[in-house]
């Protein structure tokens, strides 16, 4: 059997259930892959063990970038490639300056930010999404396990630990 090929998946109906759920499935000793639902789920990330984003630090430096690059390319364009003698002075007026570095910090760090994000998230255009249910866009919440990672307990145990912590439903599902 192969690694994210085969899966077991809960289906629950409510996001307080859910939360429980994911609580009882971790004490019992099954990994879970995942958990799908519609719109966010308010500590789904802490139940699950999630470690807290780098996704700031990353806009940070984005936006550091941008700030540094627009600052140095219009000092740049001011003193060096075209300058200008504004009020009688010829250096760069800084409080002019303030509108195009605002304007490329935010493009930068929503730009990279992005980027990140879809590398992060292995988003590509040529990728093919797995869906697990159609019902996670709509209105269910759906939990998958791997078979391949919970080996040891069996897809039996797996759909039992899942039935009595709140699902549904219980399915098979396998990719390609």
């Amino acid at each position: 059997m192969e690694r994210d090929k085969n899966f077991v998946l809960g289906v629950y109906e409510d996001e307080d259930v859910l939360l429980e759920a994911v609580s009882k499935v971790r004490e019992s000793g099954v990994k879970i892959h995942e958990v799908y639902s519609p719109f966010p789920v308010h500590g789904l990330d802490e139940a699950l063990g999630y470690k807290r984003s780098k996704l700031p630090i990353a806009a940070f430096l984005f936006g550091l970038l941008g700030t540094i690059l627009a600052l140095t390319m219009q000092f740049y364009m001011m003193k060096f490639d075209w300058p200008m003698i504004i009020g009688g002075k010829d250096h760069a007026a800084f409080p002019d300056f303030i509108p195009v570095t605002f304007e490329l910090t935010v493009l930068l760090a929503a730009f990279g930010m992005v980027g990140v994000f879809m590398i992060s998230s292995n988003l590509k255009p040529w990728g093919q999404p797995r869906i697990f249910d159609l019902r996670i866009t709509d209105d269910k919440h759906v939990m998958a396990i791997d078979l391949a990672t919970n080996a040891s307990l069996g897809e039996g145990k797996i759909a039992e630990v899942l039935k009595s912590s709140g699902a549904t439903e219980v399915n098979k599902k396998s990719f390609e």
